[in-house]
């Protein structure tokens, strides 16, 4: 590993390692009252594949594809081919490391006309981390990494309505079993392991002949709390709420546009509330325990929203923007994406350009490669 990342590895590290979600990293100061919300493996929200990380990660009620289980499995009692499978890749935080990276795969094999069923695998690698001691002493290196592997199904129950649900196993090994102090309370890590479940919803009508109307919604995430040392610590998984809508509009017989919405809220407790609850009742509490009442459950919602453009069913542009509140993250940035499709293959590119300078995430690009099998 070279020297020269080790200071910049080691806090994106610790960061992940202490539920800090790496894009509030600019934001947060030494000694300042964080009120960002935290989870363990924040990786869970980032948008994976390049359509709707250029839409400015909405997708939860975006015309369904081989990515559709991510944003919502509902989403898979509407899909058009009988098999479609997709590779997204990132360099992750690419101006300040070079050996991080998201990668997911996915894909979905229609049952019926009305229904679906999807398996993905998201993989984050951390690159390497070299782990030292108090007095600055080698321990030993280690390549922290997390996935998720995932099966999900969607069945359309009427002409304009479906409902889908997935089920997840996570595995998150931040610091293998590093064994930090010595004497009677030795601080011993371990991987991290757990399970989660989805429950989506998914309506989709023409209302004209040039206008399609689409909405959904998506509670991903909801599972046990995961560990990471030999202690009672205990975290919450990034359940979250999804809302969202898609609205089609065909200018003419080869050109159209689509407006994306989504809003998200994060269902664990806020900054301050008892974090040794049940996730159940984590979830309920969730709308009402900040400190600073409504006002702040209302900047715990993150928007996401763009614009898709396609000419033919060939080329497709895209721009996107995202917003999180000051008080709890400050993530704001416009994404970029191109689109192409001939026939069975498809190819899409996204790129994030941050509204603040000095964010982490800076020049994110993502690609996507897909193959749609009728």
């Amino acid at each position: 590993m070279y020297k020269k990342n080790l200071l910049v590895k080691a806090t994106a590290f610790v960061a992940a390692f202490f539920s800090v979600h790496f894009a509030s990293a600019q934001t947060s100061t030494i000694g300042q009252d964080s009120r960002t919300v935290t989870t363990a493996v924040p990786i869970l929200t980032v948008a994976p594949d390049a359509r709707s990380a250029g839409l400015g990660d909405a997708g939860v009620a975006l015309s369904p594809d081989a990515n559709a289980p991510h944003w919502n499995p509902a989403k898979l009692g509407f899909v058009q081919n009988d098999m479609s499978v997709s590779f997204s890749y990132s360099p992750w935080l690419r101006n300040i490391v070079d050996d991080m990276s998201l990668s997911y795969l996915s894909g979905y094999k229609k049952l019926s006309e009305t229904s679906a069923i999807s398996a993905s695998l998201l993989y984050f690698d951390l690159g390497d981390i070299q782990f030292i001691d108090a007095n600055g002493n080698d321990i030993t290196e280690f390549s922290p990494k997390e996935y998720a592997l995932s099966v999900a199904y969607g069945q359309a129950l009427s002409e304009y309505f479906s409902l889908g649900i997935g089920a997840r196993f996570i595995r998150s090994n931040l610091a293998g079993n590093v064994t930090i102090g010595g004497g009677a309370s030795p601080f011993e890590s371990k991987p991290g392991n757990t399970a989660a479940v989805d429950v989506g919803l998914y309506y989709n009508r023409d209302v004209s002949q040039n206008l399609n109307l689409g909405f959904g919604a998506n509670i991903s995430n909801i599972g046990g709390k995961i560990a990471y040392t030999n202690g009672d610590q205990k975290d919450f998984l990034p359940t979250n709420l999804k809302l969202g809508t898609a609205i089609t509009y065909n200018l003419d017989q080869y050109n159209s546009l689509t407006f994306v919405l989504d809003a998200n809220k994060l269902l664990v407790p806020s900054p301050g509330a008892d974090s040794t609850q049940t996730v159940i009742s984590g979830i309920f509490s969730s709308f009402g325990d900040a400190p600073g009442g409504f006002s702040e459950e209302l900047q715990e919602i993150n928007f996401s929203g763009g614009v898709e453009y396609w000419y033919n069913n060939l080329f497709a542009a895209r721009v996107g923007y995202f917003y999180e509140n000051p008080e709890k993250g400050n993530r704001k940035y416009i994404s970029t994406g191109l689109g192409l499709r001939y026939q069975k293959f498809g190819i899409d590119a996204a790129y994030l350009i941050p509204s603040e300078r000095g964010n982490p995430l800076a020049e994110t690009i993502r690609f996507s490669l897909s193959l749609n099998l009728d």
